[in-house]
């Protein structure tokens, strides 16, 4: 089933009821398993994977997290190295995983980041647009199970990237993002409102450098780039946010946690020593050669969520 749009036009109420009926019987079905689902933008039909949790009851209101896939990749993958499954189903939220764009069905999925990457990068693909029609085909969908003011972001490389583009240019959707080993690709970033942001990157990642620069390792050579470092967007988030000027900083083990707070926002950082290109406690990418061995020190997944959960809209 699909929500055909063009802008920001749904379809009709006649085929709104067929579209909520077939989904209405379809949902017992989907609880607690991940379902494919589509929708239209402009000429494009773009594909996401849907988790509703276990013990899901049509009508009553959740949290939205939605996961990014890194370059490459696609939405199954970021679900299994997330583990966020798992995660929705035990604090009872949905969990959404959309597919990039890439020159063959299905495969090397890529997103528009702003300075990276791609099949989406080279096409302009317009990304934003696709996840604001995902978020408003799942809440059409599923009548009254999407809480506006408690909608997440989080991505891992090209997916991280993805992320601050969003709190960039969608801060009226995202109540918080968490880029994982991502970089903030733009110099031209107008969050509407202020966002929370809490980021995760290890200090040893080659494919996008805790202190920015061109990537020593790449598996995209046809887009060299330079990207900004891990303090440009804590101190621009710090900064937008309207932070305290001093944060709190905590070390254990290779773990540096520092903490801006920032009224009913916050801007907070985990420094991974010695970790590459992973998500901290989850599983490692298939790509072998564009993934490192993740830090078993914390649980980024855990950490997201426990943020996420303190900072919905006000």
């Amino acid at each position: 089933m699909t929500i055909r749009r063009i802008g920001a036009t749904h379809v009709g109420f006649a085929t709104a009821l067929l579209v909520l009926t077939g989904a209405f019987a379809s949902q017992a079905a989907a609880q607690g398993h991940n379902t494919e689902q589509t929708v239209r933008v402009g000429a494009a039909t773009r594909s996401f994977l849907l988790h509703l949790p276990s013990g899901y009851r049509p009508g009553e209101t959740l949290a939205l997290v939605v996961v990014f896939h890194g370059g490459g990749g696609n939405a199954n993958n970021a679900a299994r190295m997330s583990g966020m499954d798992t995660k929705a189903d035990k604090e009872h939220f949905i969990a959404a995983y959309p597919n990039g764009s890439g020159p063959v069905s299905g495969a090397l999925l890529t997103w528009n980041a702003g300075n990276c990457c791609g099949y989406a990068l080279d096409n302009n693909v317009d990304d934003v647009a696709f996840v604001r029609s995902m978020v408003d085909l799942i809440a059409f969908r599923y009548p009254s199970s999407v809480d506006r003011k408690r909608i997440y972001a989080t991505g891992l490389s090209n997916g991280g990237m993805m992320t601050y583009r969003l709190a960039c240019e969608a801060a009226d959707l995202f109540a918080a993002v968490a880029p994982v080993a991502g970089a903030m690709g733009t110099d031209d970033c107008r969050p509407a409102i202020p966002v929370s942001v809490i980021i995760f990157h290890g200090t040893a990642d080659q494919h996008v450098r805790f202190d920015g620069g061109a990537p020593t390792r790449t598996v995209d050579m046809r887009h060299p780039r330079v990207d900004k470092s891990v303090s440009f967007a804590v101190d621009f988030w710090a900064r937008h946010d309207h932070c305290d000027a001093t944060p709190t900083r905590e070390t254990k083990g290779h773990v540096t946690h520092t903490a801006y707070a920032c009224g009913a926002n916050a801007v907070e950082l985990y420094a991974v020593e010695g970790q590459g290109h992973a998500w901290p406690g989850g599983e490692k990418g298939i790509r072998a050669g564009n993934v490192d061995a993740p830090s078993t020190e914390i649980s980024a997944t855990d950490l997201m969520w426990d943020f996420f959960a303190r900072h919905p809209k006000k």
